[in-house]
C-alpha cells in the first residue's frame, strides 16, 4: 500500500492562478522530484497557466516535459558540454554559468548566469568583458540572478540586482530580460520602476506549487499493527521495547525520503537549544517520526527501512487498523510519493 500525496485540485489550482495574476511575468520552476508532484505533473499544470516558459533542473528533466509544455524550457543546471540532440534547439534554453560555457553555446539559445552573493555559480563582474567577447554580438535570451533566501542585516537583494544591471550595461550588453529568484512582488516592482526597459522575470517554485498548505496532504498507509511487551526486541537493529506498547508498520521509508534531511543552519539560542534536545533524544534512540496518530507525531521504533517505517505507540493508545492512513509531515522537495491523487 502506498505513501500518497493527496491534492485538492480546486484549491491547488486556485492558488496557482492567484500567484500567476500577482506575478504575470513569472517562470514556473519544476525540478528534482517536482516538489513531490513529479516534474511531468507540474509541466502539465504550467501548461494551463498561460505562461510561455518553464524552468527545469537538468537536460533529462527537459526531455521529460517537452511533450507536456509547448513553450520554452529553460535548463537551470550550468551547461558543461555536449548538446542533447534529442531536444529541440529552438525551444530549449541552456544556462551559461562560465565564459567557457558562453563560448560553447555561441549560436544557441542561452541565459547567462551572474554570480550573485549566493556564490554558487555564475560569471563574475570582472569576467563580463570576456563573456561579451565570446558572444561576438549575439543576443541572449536573458541573464539570471539566483539570490540567497536568508537576508542578513546588511543584505539588500534589490541593490545587488541593480548593481548587476548596471554592470551588464557597462559591459556592453543589452539587458532586456533578467530572471530573478527569491525577490518578492514589491522588490520586483521597485526594479521595474528603476529600469523600465528591462523585463524582470521571477522564477518561482515553492510559492507556486506549495504556497497553500491546505491544498496538499501526505498520508501513509498502515500495513500492520501488533503488540509488544517491555523488553521485546524490535526490527533490524533488535532494540528492546522500553515498555508495553504497539508497533505500527506504515508505508514510506528511505527510498521515499522518509527520515532523510539536509543539514540545517541554526541561528539564535532557541533553535540551537531545540537541536541539542533533539540530538540528546537521538543519542538514546528516541526519534520523532513525521507520522501522526490521534493528533500527535509518534516515535520511530527504529530508523526507517527502505520501503516502510516502524512506529512505537504506548499501550494506552488505541492503535490504527491496517489499511488506515496516517497524516505525515514530510519535506516535499525530498519526498518521492508512491502516488499523487488529485481529488
Amino acid at each position: 500500500m502506498p505513501l500518497t500525496l493527496y491534492v485538492d485540485r480546486s484549491a491547488w489550482r486556485h492558488h496557482q492562478l492567484r500567484v500567476t495574476r500577482s506575478e504575470p511575468d513569472l517562470v514556473p520552476v519544476a525540478k528534482g522530484n517536482g516538489y513531490g508532484f513529479t516534474v511531468p505533473v507540474l509541466a502539465r499544470a504550467a501548461a494551463t497557466l498561460g505562461v510561455d516558459q518553464l524552468a527545469v533542473g537538468t537536460e533529462d528533466e527537459a526531455a521529460s516535459v517537452i511533450d507536456y509544455f509547448s513553450g520554452d524550457v529553460i535548463v537551470l543546471d550550468p551547461y558543461l558540454d555536449g548538446l542533447d540532440p534529442a531536444l529541440p534547439d529552438d525551444r530549449v534554453v541552456r544556462t551559461a554559468a562560465s565564459v567557457d560555457a558562453v563560448r560553447k553555446l555561441a549560436g544557441h539559445r542561452m541565459v547567462v548566469d551572474c554570480r550573485s552573493s549566493l556564490r554558487r555559480q555564475g560569471i563574475a563582474p570582472d569576467e563580463l568583458p570576456l563573456a561579451a567577447e565570446a558572444l561576438g554580438g549575439q543576443r541572449v535570451d536573458g541573464f539570471s540572478l539566483h539570490l540567497p533566501l536568508a537576508r542578513p542585516a546588511a543584505a539588500d537583494p534589490v541593490a545587488e540586482t541593480r548593481s548587476w544591471v548596471e554592470a551588464l550595461t557597462d559591459a556592453g550588453f543589452r539587458v532586456e530580460t533578467i530572471y530573478v529568484s527569491h525577490l518578492d512582488h514589491a522588490e520586483v516592482t521597485d526594479l521595474e520602476l528603476a529600469f523600465p526597459r528591462t523585463r524582470f522575470r521571477p522564477r518561482i517554485g515553492t510559492q507556486l506549487w506549495l504556497g497553500d498548505p491546505t491544498a496538499v496532504e501526505a498520508r501513509a498507509t498502515v500495513l500492520d499493527t501488533f503488540p509488544v511487551q517491555r523488553g521485546d526486541r524490535i526490527g533490524y537493529r533488535q532494540t528492546r521495547s522500553r515498555q508495553d506498547g504497539w508497533v505500527v508498520v506504515v508505508s514510506g521509508g528511505t527510498v521515499q525520503g522518509v527520515g532523510l534531511e539536509a543539514p540545517r543552519t541554526l541561528r539564535g539560542l532557541a533553535p540551537r537549544a531545540k537541536e541539542l534536545l533533539r540530538s540528546g533524544l537521538a543519542a538514546v534512540n528516541r526519534t520523532r517520526s513525521p507520522f501522526r496518530w490521534q493528533g500527535r507525531k509518534q516515535w520511530f521504533a527504529e530508523p526507517p527501512h527502505m520501503l516502510v517505517s516502524m512506529l512505537y505507540l504506548p499501550r494506552q493508545v488505541d492503535p490504527p487498523e491496517p489499511g488506515a492512513e496516517l497524516p505525515a509531515e514530510l519535506r516535499h522537495t525530498s519526498t518521492h510519493f508512491d502516488q499523487v491523487v488529485m481529488r
